[in-house]
């Protein structure tokens, strides 16, 4: 289906970027550089500085860097991770896939990690703590991290949505023992495919992803000290979104803007919650717009006939799929959350004129 208004335009995207893009992709071609060249060197250290660490590790997807920064943790069988259920699944199933038991706590009215929740679900078997900073938004870092260092835990975030946001002028990433970032392609930060990154200043963590994503052979010496993963970020991914990194502060700045216009023109509009939080410590970069109402489904099937593209993330809780095999959960916000959320329109190349139509159409429902 063809929108008036998509979620986000990759056609688009790419026509803005052709030219910076095109020639990224045909001079790793062209020297040969596909697999662990200079391309990749210099998107990681371009990323570290970014994120303010002193190392950054390309892997093939988020949850790869979520299953090694949980491996490099030490993470293992009988061990406990606190998460979220109000998360991308790949969350829980890397700390599934680590033999561990993920402990699922409840989220705030912005979305992340409760964390008044947070020291009763510790228990002696806790390893680690593993925040979301979802849709932008970091979490309250300042607290989590004082609860882990009170009870001896490790941090890890999952900043898959999360890359230039801020808490109190620190980046997503740069908190915990380490970040994990994902470059899907619908990301603020998105590659040709899927692609994802570790941050850290452990030089232990990152040697430990640098060999667990190629099947864990040092590529110098060529020992093997693990049995590793096939889950290297590629030359040419590697290239595209170096280019890109340079673009990104721009492209944050002009979804703070977008959001800006949506909170103006949806403003007291029918029973709308808009994701207006403090601001006092916290930057958003907005990776999606999310408002919720008790109508959303019913505002989703117009707004699509509108032609207005929206989408939900999730519609129904993580325990509630039976395949997974995860134990029932009493996390009421995180049910709410799942019947009412809807994310608007949000990209780099979103316009005003289409935030006008969308919240035209919005009221239009609602009245």
């Amino acid at each position: 289906m063809s929108y008036r208004v998509p979620f986000v335009d990759p056609r688009e995207h790419y026509r803005r970027l052709k030219d910076e893009v095109d020639v990224a992709i045909t001079d790793t071609l062209a020297r040969g550089d596909l697999v662990l060249r200079s391309q990749l060197r210099d998107f990681e250290r371009h990323l570290a500085e970014f994120v303010g660490v002193k190392y950054a590790v390309g892997v093939n997807s988020c949850y790869h860097a979520l299953h090694f920064s949980l491996l490099a943790a030490g993470v293992g069988p009988g061990q406990e991770v606190i998460t979220v259920a109000h998360t991308f699944l790949a969350t829980i199933s890397a700390i599934v896939h680590c033999g561990a038991t993920p402990v699922l706590v409840d989220v705030g009215e912005d979305y992340n990690l409760d964390p008044h929740l947070l020291e009763e679900a510790i228990t002696d078997r806790t390893k680690a703590i593993l925040p979301v900073h979802l849709n932008g938004r970091v979490c309250e870092m300042e607290r989590i991290l004082g609860i882990a260092e009170r009870h001896h835990l490790v941090v890890i975030e999952d900043a898959a949505q999360a890359l230039g946001g801020t808490f109190k002028g620190k980046m997503a990433g740069s908190f915990g023992l380490a970040g994990c970032f994902s470059f899907y392609p619908l990301k603020a930060l998105g590659g040709l495919g899927d692609g994802g990154a570790v941050t850290t200043n452990d030089a232990a963590v990152a040697r430990m992803a640098t060999l667990l994503r190629f099947n864990g052979e040092d590529r110098e010496t060529g020992e093997f000290h693990y049995h590793g993963y096939t889950a290297l970020l590629d030359n040419v991914q590697a290239a595209v979104l170096d280019v890109k990194l340079r673009h990104l502060p721009r492209w944050i700045d002009h979804r703070r803007r977008i959001a800006a216009l949506y909170d103006h023109a949806l403003e007291d509009v029918g029973d709308l919650r808009l994701p207006r939080f403090p601001e006092e410590h916290h930057v958003d970069s907005f990776q999606n717009y999310v408002i919720r109402t008790r109508q959303r489904d019913a505002l989703r099937a117009y707004l699509t006939g509108q032609g207005v593209e929206t989408l939900v993330h999730w519609s129904k809780p993580w325990w509630e799929h039976r395949g997974l095999q995860l134990r029932e959960w009493d996390l009421p916000q995180t049910a709410r959350i799942c019947r009412e959320v809807v994310s608007l329109p949000m990209s780099a190349e979103t316009t005003e004129a289409q935030v006008d139509y969308t919240a035209q159409c919005i009221r239009t429902f609602f009245a």
